[in-house]
């Protein structure tokens, strides 16, 4: 989806114009109680875990700007979704989670302001559509929580409660197509403007 991307956002930084602020959306009851002690960008190496989990891998990647479209470095970045089962690693999720599955991913933005995750494609689960939850940060900047939809889930989006608050122009920002790649798995690019 072009709206996930820069392109048109650098258009409106070369007419001095700012760049529209990624939308907050809820945090959701998920985040983890207590973060796993393997905590990186790969949430399909497990430390101690032979086997990965099932399910699609997706690389998750983008850039973290300000809305002058400045890169920001060091910019804390975490995301955290469901399994491939649609279990989080949480004690109030039902079910049990898949322990090959890390659930929950950081990392730090480099000078270019990038970052990107190896996990899973996400899936859909009771009343809700697929969607990985981002919580990013940086000094000087407000803390924001949102969400990444699946461009391409028009029907599951239409009848997500969560999606169906957002103004269009929010949605836009926030939804983003999973292109597949040749190894067989997906990719996103999902870039964040800080405030």
């Amino acid at each position: 989806m072009a709206a996930a991307g820069f392109a048109p956002w650098q258009r409106l930084v070369a007419a001095n114009e700012l760049l529209p602020a990624t939308p907050a959306d809820a945090e959701g009851p998920f985040y983890p109680v207590e973060l796993p002690p393997d905590s990186d960008n790969d949430l399909l190496r497990v430390a101690g875990m032979k086997d990965m989990s099932p399910g699609q891998q997706a690389y998750v990647h983008g850039t973290v700007v300000d809305r002058h479209g400045t890169p920001v470095d060091g910019a804390q970045v975490e995301i955290w979704q469901s399994d491939h089962g649609g279990v989080y690693h949480h004690p109030h999720d039902r079910g049990e989670a898949d322990p090959r599955f890390q659930g929950f991913g950081a990392t730090v933005t480099n000078r270019a302001g990038a970052y990107h995750f190896r996990t899973l494609h996400p899936v859909p689960y009771a009343g809700r559509t697929p969607h990985i939850h981002y919580r990013v940060s940086a000094p000087g900047f407000e803390r924001l929580t949102t969400q990444l939809y699946v461009a391409g889930e028009s029907d599951r989006n239409s009848r997500d409660f969560l999606y169906r608050r957002l103004t269009p122009d929010e949605r836009a920002l926030l939804t983003s197509a999973f292109r597949t790649m040749n190894d067989g798995g997906v990719a996103a690019e999902f870039n964040i403007v800080l405030t």
